[in-house]
């Protein structure tokens, strides 16, 4: 039996979920860096003051530790976005290594969007851990599966110094729904707790009344057609999420940074014309009810939206322990 917990380093530390995560599975976080100050705020609020505000590319790797964990950003690999090779965000994750190489962690952990896989920056991160002595395999892991309200495809790199493999617990059978997650919650948002959606403009409250449970633009584009801006009909309906209701009895779909704006995704409420509220989407992110936030609402989305979900979180880091 261990006389200490194993110690964690993270890095792009971001509001702390994975970080929290993994002390819930019986780990001692000693160190965090994450850029965003706002974002660092809240990790220090309710993981500790371990966390320094700082680029992880100036920062200084000192000491040791058991297990590296790391987020960097995912923009750059995301179907979201332009996944430009050469968008200079996509070279942070290459930093794991410069820190592995110093602390020599036994395990490194590295969350991200499941595209990052297939992206040559990340067979230029496998060999280069490799090369200083880790075995490196990588995993897709869908948090819907682990307990968590949300579809949420995600992949982990794990970089073992001794060659160990990851075992995660099996999924289970049953699948939490947006209805199960907001179990308990004020039906309609009161600000308290950050229970908190934005009022829509009379034309987005007017769009939102002719969309169905499930549905989207599209009914707009049939249902009233005289609020349906230029552009929809130019791109006809190959973003069919945009304007989306979401559906009771199922999970959400990913919450990126901006769901709080109905044209970035499925993020209408099933029954209410308006856009879930802030605890609504950390309730869906399996974020604890006494988690507290710093910062704007659009800050508090980017938080949420950039994170990993403490329900997988700790999946991961049991498996994790399980190495060591």
């Amino acid at each position: 039996m261990r006389s200490t917990r194993p110690t964690v380093v993270d890095l792009f530390a971001g509001a702390g979920l994975f970080s929290y995560a993994f002390q819930q599975a019986g780990f001692r976080v000693t160190r965090a860096v994450e850029i965003d100050k706002v974002a660092a705020e809240t990790y220090a609020m309710n993981v500790g003051n371990h966390v320094e505000v700082g680029d992880v590319k100036r920062a200084i790797p000192y000491g040791r530790c058991d297990v590296l964990i790391a987020g960097p950003p995912c923009q750059g690999f995301s179907t979201l976005g332009s996944r430009r090779p050469d968008d200079v965000r996509n070279y942070l994750s290459l930093e794991v290594v410069r820190w592995a190489k110093a602390m020599r962690p036994k395990v490194v952990v590295i969350e991200n969007v499941a595209p990052f896989l297939q992206s040559p920056m990340w067979k230029r991160l496998a060999e280069r851990l490799r090369r200083v002595g880790f075995e490196v395999k990588a995993y897709e892991f869908n948090a819907v599966e682990y307990g968590v309200p949300q579809i949420r495809l995600r992949s982990f790199t794990v970089a073992c110094a001794g060659g160990a493999s990851l075992r995660s617990r099996r999924p289970p059978v049953f699948r939490h729904t947006v209805r199960d997650a907001w179990i308990g919650l004020r039906t309609t948002p009161d600000g308290r707790n950050h229970h908190y959606s934005p009022e829509p403009s009379s034309v987005a409250l007017a769009r939102m009344r002719v969309i169905p449970p499930g549905g989207d633009k599209r009914d707009v584009m049939t249902a009233a057609p005289q609020l349906t801006p230029p552009s929809w009909w130019r791109l006809s309906c190959q973003v069919t999420d945009a304007w989306g209701r979401m559906e009771w009895d199922s999970p959400c779909n990913t919450l990126r940074t901006a769901f709080q704006n109905a044209s970035k995704g499925r993020y209408i409420h099933p029954e209410q014309d308006r856009v879930i509220s802030l605890r609504e989407a950390a309730r869906l992110h399996s974020v604890p009810d006494d988690w507290i936030f710093a910062g704007l609402p659009t800050q508090i989305a980017r938080q949420i939206g950039n994170s990993v979900p403490p329900a997988l979180g700790r999946v991961v880091a049991a498996a994790t322990l399980s190495l060591l």
